[in-house]
């Protein structure tokens, strides 16, 4: 039988069990960095539904996040649901602007 060990404590159960695992409520990022959004013209804006479109992301394949690798040349008007410091920046120094996805 497999596990039994003649009345002592099986191994598995006298090894440790330590760490945190938040796999079942981890927020799964879908990632776009600031230089794939070049291929956008200037004026267009780029929301979750045009960057599935472009096949840049997976279509309801959760939320968005733009990330700041990359120079963006192009004033677009970017939508996402978070960004990180460095992408908002490049994104206004570019003047685009930037609006964020409020989930509830």
């Amino acid at each position: 039988m497999f596990g039994y060990e003649g009345g002592q404590t099986p191994v598995l159960a006298r090894i440790p069990k330590r760490g945190f695992n938040n796999a079942n409520f981890r927020v799964q990022f879908q990632i776009v960095n600031v230089a794939e959004l070049d291929v956008f013209d200037d004026g267009e804006r780029a929301d979750p539904e045009t960057l599935a479109g472009r096949r840049m992301i997976r279509s309801g394949g959760g939320p968005v996040k733009i990330l700041g690798r990359g120079e963006l040349k192009k004033k677009i008007t970017v939508v996402a649901h978070a960004f990180s410091a460095s992408a908002e920046q490049k994104i206004l120094q570019a003047d685009g602007s930037v609006e964020i996805i409020q989930d509830k």
